[in-house]
């Protein structure tokens, strides 16, 4: 492998940032995800720049802008677009993704997506697929590869995300056996998304009484009382997320490769749980916007800024970029996301580093407990948080001082400086980004 570093994401589906216990959530029982922040970097500001599965894949994969890649749901990604898999193929790099696709633009409605096969075309340019579409039941997950006379399509035998973890675990063994390429594989698993459901072992530690509720979420006891029950499941599904992430790393340990591969661990948006009286995503709130985001692996010990964290909004764009600077290899022309990979050094900072991350929802759902019209944003490196619906003002907080965004500051006129600050700094990111909203004048 030389000096090359092996890369592996590994990433839940609405999976909020705020909901590990590295994160100060006491509800979360997360010891392998906190240990890789605690030797790695861990960026608490982390945003989805569209908190909604098919854009932020599409960016994800591309380093592109949501307007410029993935719209909105069931979307296709564009004909022949190049992926990060098509650089690291470039670079002598093995390639390899396991579990959800979600980016063949399959209308629900003409079917279920489990049974849809993404033509080998439209894999995002991975030498080794083995994925689905989309399926939303965890003990009823297909999957689905190949091609030719070597296609196939299966059921996976139990709990999906244990499965998929099995696929990759045993993806690593093979790559490192055989002792040649460096690799860049993806782990893409479907929970914590709805429907809530954990294997048994795990789903019966949590008592729905015992749970504590973030502030936001309002003082309905029925409403309360359905955030719990739901709650209580999706912890379950953190805590055996985590546990496969535990396998993960202890599969390159015994390898012995855990000191020459990057783990990025994230998620694609959050989910809202009942905060300000909704749920699931599609909101610029907090709870949907912010995603976990840490990097940790090879080198053991990144110097972070805060003692393993950093307050850089990182956004889905800049993901792209940032894997490959960790292994030395320059984002090509057309990724317009920032490569923040120099932050694994201490003191180190770069002078085009954006002082804010764009948000934006493109073309809504229209679902149920979803915000139905379209937003742009910018959340700050100072935290402040600023969102319009088309030609007006909607959202601003300061999350220093709020951060459960209980004060919404875009109508009063003490602070009507800073909302014209951020408004312009907002038609900025439209014009730079070549985006078409229509900002407040």
């Amino acid at each position: 492998m030389g000096n090359k570093k092996n890369v592996i994401w590994i990433f839940g589906d609405q999976h909020r940032g705020q909901m590990l216990r590295c994160n100060s959530d006491f509800n979360a029982v997360t010891p392998n995800i906190d240990n890789l922040a605690l030797t790695g970097i861990n960026f608490k500001n982390a945003v989805c720049g569209t908190p909604l599965c098919c854009p932020f894949r599409g960016s994800l994969l591309t380093g592109l802008y949501t307007h410029k890649c993935v719209p909105g749901h069931e979307y296709r990604l564009p004909e022949g677009q190049c992926t990060i898999a098509n650089v690291f193929r470039e670079n002598g790099y093995k390639t390899a993704y396991f579990g959800k696709w979600h980016l063949d633009g399959f209308k629900e409605n003409n079917g279920r997506a489990a049974f849809h096969i993404v033509p080998p075309e439209r894999r995002g340019g991975f030498e080794h697929w083995v994925g689905y579409e989309n399926n939303n039941s965890q003990y009823d997950c297909w999957v689905h590869g190949g091609e030719g006379d070597a296609a196939f399509h299966y059921q996976l035998d139990g709990y999906e995300t244990d499965r998929l973890t099995e696929l990759l675990i045993n993806y690593i063994k093979e790559s490192t056996a055989a002792e040649n390429n460096p690799f860049f594989a993806v782990l893409s698993v479907q929970p914590p998304h709805n429907p809530y459901v954990a294997p048994p072992e795990f789903s019966g530690k949590y008592n729905p009484d015992r749970i504590r509720l973030r502030p936001n979420v309002p003082n309905i006891p029925k409403f309360r009382e359905k955030v719990r029950k739901q709650l209580a499941n999706v912890y379950a599904m953190v805590e055996n997320l985590d546990w496969n992430v535990g396998r993960v790393r202890d599969t390159l340990k015994k390898a012995g490769v855990l000191e020459n591969t990057h783990i990025l661990f994230f998620s694609d948006h959050g989910d809202m749980h009942g905060s300000h009286g909704q749920f699931h995503k599609m909101t610029p709130y907090e709870e949907a916007l912010r995603i976990p985001f840490i990097i940790s692996g090879a080198e053991t010990h990144y110097n972070g800024w805060r003692t393993g964290e950093t307050d850089i909004p990182i956004n889905h764009v800049d993901i792209a970029p940032t894997t490959l600077g960790l292994c030395g290899i320059k984002k090509p022309e057309w990724m317009e996301g920032t490569d923040y990979s120099y932050c694994r050094m201490a003191g180190n900072k770069h002078e085009n580093e954006p002082d804010s991350a764009y948000i934006q929802s493109v073309l809504p759902t229209g679902h149920a407990h979803s915000v139905n019209k379209p937003w742009r944003g910018l959340v700050t490196k100072d935290d402040w948080k600023y969102v319009c619906l088309p030609g007006m003002p909607w959202m601003l907080y300061n999350l220093n001082e709020d951060p459960y965004e209980q004060i919404n500051m875009a109508f009063n006129s003490a602070y009507e400086g800073k909302r014209k600050q951020l408004n312009e700094r907002l038609k900025k990111w439209v014009i730079d980004t070549n985006d078409d909203f229509s900002i407040p004048e």
